[in-house]
């Protein structure tokens, strides 16, 4: 771990100095990428991380006042959305991944679906699939997402994603820090205790939107705690490669190159018509149908400066229609 993490601080300082944009989130994730590709063992403890994910939860839930809730149901057709998506994504993914690359079934269907991370290694272990391929073809997906989304934003639109994520800490009072705090400790917890699903995300920012829109929460936490959440979610992509071999890398890995092309243009064709039905900005619309991960979209949101409330409802959306319907439509493909 002390390993991983000095390979993390080291991508920062290169991403930092060469003014590449997400230097926190990205320089951890292709530090890591580099040192596992060199041989490099790496680690990343669960509870740390899951605790920085919680600093995101508070950060989106913060972003629901009254005054973007009111606009909530304009959201309603742009939703409608998602399920073609990932009927798209589907159509397209599940084949190549079985008659292209050869996956067995199982694994070319859980790998195909761009839903939880966490989920699809879970149900496609179930079914008889290969957990370590899944494992690499839906880190592969989400490191390619990544890495795209970003440089269009900055290249094509001029978005600088360089930017410090918000307010400095010396500038909150103790009392909204410590409730802040509170939220996503507590959220957290009470989420993981009913089952729900990505809850070190989910339920903080569920009961920090109860506290932004009862006015007990102003503004999303500081710079430094973004900062390190950022950090923390590029190591957790990164440390998936540890261990990869040269036969993995050409199979597994160009593979997943393959299907996150796909996925990419399939969500290029879905925001473009959500601006050219009027639905929402290119902006927000390009970070609410890339097929990244949940975490990752939002803190590109929060940087970006985008409508943090739609890209995430966007997103979980996509989320829990995958977690509920894949399992069912597997069962029924075969």
């Amino acid at each position: 771990m002390a390993t991983t993490f000095a390979v993390c601080v080291f991508g920062v300082v290169v991403f930092r100095l060469l003014s590449l944009p997400l230097p926190f989130l990205l320089g951890p994730l292709f530090a890591s990428l580099a040192a596992a590709l060199l041989g490099v063992r790496l680690a990343a403890w669960a509870p740390l991380t899951d605790t920085m994910r919680t600093i995101l939860g508070v950060a989106v839930g913060a972003s629901f006042t009254p005054a973007l809730v009111g606009q909530l149901p304009s959201m309603a057709l742009s939703l409608t959305l998602a399920p073609l998506f990932l009927l798209a994504a589907g159509f397209a993914g599940y084949p190549y991944l079985r008659r292209v690359c050869g996956f067995d079934r199982a694994t070319a269907f859980y790998a195909a679906m761009p839903g939880g991370l966490q989920d699809m290694l879970l149900f496609g272990e179930e079914a008889g699939g290969d957990a370590r391929a899944l494992s690499l073809l839906h880190a592969t997906r989400v490191l390619l997402i990544v890495s795209i989304v970003p440089t269009i934003l900055t290249l094509a639109y001029a978005v600088d994603l360089t930017q410090v994520p918000g307010q400095p800490a010396r500038d909150f009072s103790a009392g909204e820090l410590a409730v802040m705090a509170a939220a996503g400790l507590v959220g957290w917890r009470v989420a993981k205790r009913v089952g729900l699903f990505g809850a070190s995300i989910l339920g903080p920012m569920i009961l920090t939107a109860a506290l932004s829109l009862s006015g007990f929460v102003h503004q999303r936490p500081p710079a430094e705690a973004i900062q390190a959440a950022q950090f923390f979610i590029g190591m957790v992509v990164g440390v998936k490669y540890s261990g990869i071999t040269l036969r993995e890398v050409r199979r597994f890995l160009v593979a997943g190159l393959g299907h996150g092309v796909l996925l990419t243009i399939i969500a290029a064709v879905f925001a473009e018509a959500v601006v050219l039905l009027g639905l929402a900005p290119q902006l927000d619309a390009i970070l609410a149908f890339s097929p990244g991960g949940q975490a990752e979209m939002a803190l590109m949101a929060i940087v970006a400066g985008a409508d943090v409330a739609y890209v995430i409802m966007h997103h979980v959306t996509r989320i829990v229609i995958v977690i509920t319907c894949a399992p069912l439509i597997f069962r029924w493909l075969r």
